[in-house]
């Protein structure tokens, strides 16, 4: 394996796409600057701040640089000195410590063991979140006012609207936020838009629980993780395993043609 075909593994196994837009999606609110000074003595050649009125080098590779940490954000168990060291001497045109054979030997193993840590991870994840799920819904499902259907659905109406029902294969239009069992909303189109979708291109949930629903109604649903996303998720947003609730308006049926 070449080093540049090395370094496409590394990308895959980090979810990183080199030199491409993603650094651009969204930075921290707390940022984490590499202490690279720190580490080595081969990149001090970058201003020691970084700020809007840096250069457009500057800027350009300080964002590159946060891309590529974020990236390795998932990687804890990798050392930030030996990575660094990598990128000092690869970046300084000096000779590498390994041969392509020894890198190839060695992020190949990474990532095995790299995809059973995130599994592992995941398995624990999506079992706590199982019983979170069903603690809430049986406790949920004691509330006035609450109905459970016989797929384990629960809803409750907040305001019944007088129109006609939607069937799965219509099209309808509606408002609505989604949050988790905490508290957390999600996903909303508040200030936006109206939603169109055909009803039966949804979640199961939300397939279900629309055709209760008249035009014009607001019902709110809890729905369990297997009408949901199930024990795959949403990633990074929803879990595994996770309940949700939505509330949702209904605001326009568009029957099938």
């Amino acid at each position: 394996m070449s080093n540049k075909a090395v370094a496409v593994v590394v990308a895959v196994i980090l979810g990183a796409v080199a030199l491409t837009p993603v650094f651009l999606k969204s930075f921290s609110d707390n940022p984490q600057v590499a202490k690279i000074s720190n580490l080595t003595n081969n990149l001090t050649n970058s201003s020691a701040t970084i700020n809007e009125q840096s250069s457009m080098l500057e800027k350009a590779g300080y964002s590159i640089g946060y891309s590529i940490g974020s990236n390795l954000q998932n990687a804890d168990n990798l050392n930030q000195a030996d990575i660094i060291k990598g990128f000092s001497d690869a970046f300084n045109k000096k000779d590498a410590a390994l041969t392509p054979e020894q890198m190839e030997t060695a992020v190949m193993e990474f990532q095995t063991e790299h995809q059973k840590r995130m599994q592992q991870k995941i398995s624990e994840t999506a079992a706590v979140n199982l019983e979170k799920g069903k603690a809430f819904l049986a406790e949920n499902a004691k509330k006035q006012g609450v109905q459970t259907t016989a797929s384990g659905l629960q809803y409750e109406v907040i305001s019944e609207g007088s129109g006609t029902k939607p069937k799965a294969t219509d099209i309808v239009s509606v408002n609505y936020k989604g949050t988790l069992i905490d508290g957390k909303v999600f996903d909303s189109n508040e200030g936006s838009e109206p939603v169109t979708f055909k009803l039966d291109g949804v979640i199961v949930g939300w397939t279900e629980g629309l055709q209760l629903m008249s035009e014009g109604s607001k019902y709110r649903f809890y729905i369990p993780a297997n009408l949901a996303y199930g024990e795959v998720g949403a990633p990074p947003v929803i879990e595994p395993n996770s309940t949700l609730i939505f509330d949702v308006e209904l605001l326009k049926i568009n029957p099938a043609k």
